[in-house]
């Protein structure tokens, strides 16, 4: 099965309504909850699992056809689909979320051939979405308003305005920002970072710590239909579908502007 850009814009505001629901169920836990600790060291709290239900069932409703890996299943999943799959993390940012800064995401995206083709991001303590389909461009909401289209922006010229993890920065990342012209940094968590490149906020995002296939999906999704992209250090393109390594990543840069 082949998708087309139109395929995918409808499969992303499909995506809508399942992360709203997804976003309530976490808000309805929302500072009242603790997290238990994964075999992986990574904390783990009721909303990571009600947003996981809730997504689980929302697609098996709306899109049936596709095969659907979780974070809180993907144990489960020992090769990736070999037709296109959806890939979900019900709760990005379980950290922030139990700080209660906010700065916690649902991410749902859909991969095809190795490359997130469409995807939604949505951050609902902040009542912000942003959606993405390759081919047909990306949105941004706020609260109640309708989506509006958003895109990349080529840098100032007085330099290059990064985002950075706020709960894993490390000494590769510094070492990257501190070899090219930064004019500002931003902290920030979870997938809203390559959100801040695709409304054009921010240029660069370089991640060398680890990370999980389901951690950057739907962002990548949404900044590469804003006219951005992800490749790794060498400049490749940065794949997707990798269960034969558990689902991990590794060191990746994202771009907001087509030209570096």
């Amino acid at each position: 099965m082949r998708t087309t850009p139109e395929m995918r814009q409808d499969l992303a505001r499909r995506f809508v309504a399942v992360a709203r629901e997804a976003g309530a169920r976490i808000m309805a836990i929302y500072g009242t909850t603790t997290a238990e600790q994964k075999a992986d060291g990574s904390p783990l709290t009721a909303a990571d699992l009600a947003a996981h239900e809730a997504i689980l069932e929302g697609l098996r409703a709306c899109c049936p056809e596709f095969p659907v890996i979780s974070e809180e299943d993907a144990a489960l999943a020992a090769a990736a689909p070999e037709c296109p799959f959806i890939l979900v993390d019900p709760l990005d940012g379980t950290r922030e979320f139990l700080s209660g800064n906010g700065e916690f995401t649902v991410n749902i995206a859909l991969i095809e051939d190795g490359v997130p083709v469409a995807g939604v991001v949505y951050a609902p303590a902040l009542g912000r979405l942003w959606l993405g389909a390759l081919g047909a461009g990306a949105e941004a909401s706020h609260g109640d308003a309708p989506p509006q289209p958003i895109g990349c922006r080529h840098p100032a010229d007085d330099g290059l305005v990064a985002v950075a993890s706020r709960s894993h920065r490390d000494a590769a990342t510094d070492a990257f920002l501190a070899d090219r012209p930064i004019a500002g940094l931003r902290s920030v968590g979870s997938s809203l970072k390559f959100c801040l490149l695709a409304e054009g906020e921010a240029d660069v995002y370089p991640r060398f710590g680890p990370t999980m296939e389901w951690d950057t999906a739907a962002g990548q999704a949404v900044l590469a239909a804003a006219g951005g992209a992800v490749v790794t250090p060498d400049g490749d393109p940065f794949r997707y579908g990798k269960a034969a390594t558990g689902w991990r990543n590794g060191p990746f840069i994202a771009w907001g502007a087509p030209k570096r």
